[in-house]
């Protein structure tokens, strides 16, 4: 099998001839600090990895719709750790909204959300712009250069703020502990917070039919059960995860729920959204609580799941014995179901290029029955 082909049949599920591997996004300080400042194209060819591509979606704005959301930068400034920090300001017609970012070296975070309370919603739920077109102009373009070397994957298609699924999204806009708070509080007004999010993102995807891209992301890790409770995932989650997966799969996508933390206890309920894959399967030694065998057991005759490798272990703490080891852990746990694509459960930023090698050689070496 060449690596489009490993990659699509562990999608639908089935055993390729041997384990795929990917890492979750190559991050651009990795890149720079430990690759010579390669890109993500040359970083998967460097290793041997099967590609996967990540590709944002280029939204396209009537005028007039998005000049009632005018964002402008107003102050900056960088503290004595090296954060530079800096405020936004968002113009409407009907008032203005705030919003303050840090960023250093390794990402971007919020500081300030941009929701602080109902009115403030009420003026996002009004004028923040829905796109009106989509240019798939870069995706065709990648998707040519890709070839038989893997798949693409993308979240954009479903359009949210900041995340990828409503929930996760409103975690986003106004900050997890705030909308864990609402859900308690005022179940009412946060059922309504979630149909505004989800309304937005069923036009895009009613208008992204066509989307030339193998799998499309959606979830979020402040859906994890290290974060709610199966009872608020039940209720906050799960109807409109069902929507929105039922309106992708309606345009020929595929999807993978993305869940950063615990997932043991929502896996029965991933299965009723109707997702198509499960990722990260991070391991208890990271802070999730996947048991990647048990995972397998009950779950993989009806997901793929993609994920489940330590990379704190395995790539930034460890040695190549250590990265062949987990490989071979992960690959016994779901050996009897196929299904798995193996990658690092999260991003990762330092680590031996060596420990990679051995991480893409070791699963080369995974050979199915």
């Amino acid at each position: 099998m060449n690596s489009r082909e490993r990659l699509l049949t562990a999608l639908n599920n089935q055993k390729p001839d041997r384990l795929p591997c990917q890492v979750h996004s190559w991050m651009p300080y990795y890149l720079k600090n430990y690759l010579d400042g390669i890109d993500q194209w040359e970083a998967y060819e460097r290793f041997g990895f099967d590609f996967v591509i990540y590709n944002g979606i280029r939204h396209i704005f009537d005028p007039a719709v998005e000049a009632n959301w005018q964002q402008e930068k107003v102050a900056e400034h960088v503290d004595s750790s090296g954060v530079q920090h800096t405020e936004y300001v968002i113009k409407t017609p009907v008032g203005k909204l705030q919003l303050r970012q840090g960023a250093n070296e390794y990402t971007i975070f919020d500081t300030e959300h941009l929701i602080k309370g109902k009115d403030d919603f009420e003026i996002f739920a009004k004028y923040w712009p829905v796109p009106s077109e989509i240019d798939y102009s870069n995706i065709i373009a990648d998707k040519e250069r890709l070839g038989d070397k893997g798949i693409m994957r993308t979240y954009g298609i479903n359009y949210f703020y900041g995340q990828i699924s409503p929930w996760q999204s409103l975690c986003y806009l106004m900050g997890t502990e705030q909308a864990i708070m609402a859900a308690m509080d005022d179940s009412g007004w946060l059922h309504y917070a979630l149909e505004v999010l989800l309304d937005k993102a069923l036009k895009v995807i009613t208008i992204s039919k066509g989307c030339p891209v193998d799998l499309i992301e959606i979830g979020g890790g402040a859906a994890s059960n290290t974060v709610i409770s199966p009872a608020m995932f039940e209720e906050f989650c799960l109807p409109y995860d069902k929507k929105q997966i039922e309106a992708i799969h309606g345009i020929g996508g595929k999807v993978v729920y993305h869940l950063c933390g615990g997932l043991m206890k929502m896996g029965d309920m991933v299965i009723e959204s109707g997702a198509d894959a499960l990722e990260t399967m991070t391991p208890i030694s990271m802070g999730g609580d996947c048991d990647l065998a048990l995972a397998s057991q009950k779950w993989g005759s009806k997901l793929c799941f993609i994920g489940g490798f330590d990379q704190n272990v395995g790539f930034e703490n460890g040695t190549p014995d250590d990265a062949r080891r987990i490989v071979r852990e992960c690959f016994e746990a779901t050996e009897d179901h196929g299904g798995y694509i193996i990658s690092p459960s999260d991003h990762f930023f330092h680590g031996d290029p060596a420990n990679l090698q051995a991480f893409v050689n070791e699963a080369k070496n995974c050979v199915y029955g």
